[in-house]
């Protein structure tokens, strides 16, 4: 097992760091500048044009598209080489975006990629990879525990040439950008079947008729224009036969593609999160004194930095294992450890980013910093794509099993 790195890996990380030096630290103020003037203007929904113009930059660089693995469509990276620079974009939350890597239009990429047709590809995903448009992922819902995806009540029904579905979703996300132009809903279409083929994904547009936006969710106080994560209600919603994904029935195998490399992303972006608060508290540390010391001379707080540099190389070096088994074994063989990363990388950024937010004091809880806005994203993230309880009770189902 040999987690160096190849040399096309280190060059793209050395280019993908310089840009993030030379373009997106010193545009972090102008970010929330714009979206403050756009709140002002009333126009808190629209696309900032500070990431357009940085989208312009990173493409003329061959910065774009990093995440898709082997592919006629993508840099063609691997799972294990793509990590480092999640890593590397993860340290600005809204980094990745200005790469074309973001979410939810990463795993939707990769969804249409491996299980479009070529008339869905053509309609859908090269405007994605073209950043033309953005998308949505449809399939938790308000009233039923959605971390159990076979509790989803929304329906799916074939009608002659088409399907008409119905439901309610909230979290959304993606769905309040006004370039939100598809979503990938997930939904019942034969409630009778056995209990994991009962589900399908089906592409819907978003100016279709019958899909209203409720409101958007507010994360920690954050409602994340112009990203937003949406309530969204599916009204008898027409959509052709042929916009099915892979066929009714498979929702879950396609579930199952999307996640792996979803939860990489996710995890080495909050590593990187990470590591970025450990920097932040290691200076703040250095330039503040209290009771007659350098806060970096408390023990307390030298016990922090040292468990956080720990926790963070433990976190990375498991979700590179991971990253490794589905590149060389796929992703059934890495389920494990792709459900331990969804545990570990988490609660790991949470811990670091609330030592860090407790070094900086009052300053830690506020706009004056990024740590709080820091801290939302972690949180949330051990709600994304399943709760911590789900993935432990998956890992311990395995390691009980290896005594059979």
């Amino acid at each position: 097992m040999d987690f160096s790195y190849s040399p096309r890996t280190q060059e793209l990380q050395a280019r993908v760091a310089r840009f993030m030096d030379e373009h997106i630290y010193p545009s972090e103020d102008l970010y929330w500048q714009e979206i403050a003037a756009n709140t002002a203007a009333g126009k808190r929904w629209t696309p900032l044009q500070l990431i357009e113009e940085l989208k312009l930059k990173a493409r003329a660089q061959g910065l774009w598209n990093l995440f898709l693995p082997e592919s006629e469509y993508g840099a063609g990276l691997t799972n294990q080489e793509y990590a480092p620079l999640a890593e590397i974009m993860g340290r600005t939350p809204w980094a990745s975006e200005v790469f074309n890597c973001s979410a939810p239009d990463t795993g939707n990429m990769e969804t249409i990629v491996r299980y479009g047709t070529a008339e869905q590809k053509t309609r859908w995903l090269e405007p994605l990879l073209d950043a033309k448009i953005r998308s949505a992922f449809a399939m938790t819902e308000p009233d039923v525990a959605s971390s159990d995806a076979t509790n989803i009540t929304a329906r799916i029904e074939r009608d002659g040439e088409d399907y008409v579905l119905n439901g309610r979703k909230w979290w959304t996300s993606g769905a309040g950008d006004p370039r939100c132009a598809v979503y990938i809903f997930m939904g019942k279409t034969d409630p009778d079947a056995p209990r994991h083929s009962q589900q399908s994904m089906i592409l819907v547009p978003a100016d279709a008729p019958g899909v209203k936006i409720l409101r958007p969710l507010m994360v920690f106080g954050y409602d994340d224009a112009p990203h937003g994560h949406m309530e969204v209600l599916f009204e008898n919603v027409r959509v052709p036969a042929s916009n099915m994904l892979l066929g009714e029935g498979r929702g879950f195998e396609i579930a199952q593609g999307r996640l792996g490399p979803g939860r990489i992303h996710h995890c080495m972006r909050l590593i990187g999160l990470a590591e970025r608060s450990l920097e932040l508290m290691c200076r703040r540390a250095t330039s503040r004194v209290a009771f007659g010391k350098p806060l970096s001379a408390q023990t307390v707080t030298q016990e922090r930095i040292a468990e956080a540099r720990c926790m963070i190389d433990q976190a990375r070096l498991l979700t590179l294992k991971a990253a490794w088994m589905m590149d060389v074994a796929g992703n059934k063989t890495a389920k494990a450890e792709i459900a331990m990363i969804k545990v570990v990388a988490p609660s790991m950024a949470c811990k670091v980013i609330d030592w860090a937010m407790q070094v900086h004091g009052g300053g830690g809880m506020c706009e004056d910093f990024p740590l709080a806005n820091f801290y939302t994203m972690a949180r949330t993230l051990r709600f994304a794509d399943g709760p911590d309880e789900v993935h432990r009770n998956a890992i311990a189902k395995m390691e009980i099993g290896k005594l059979s």
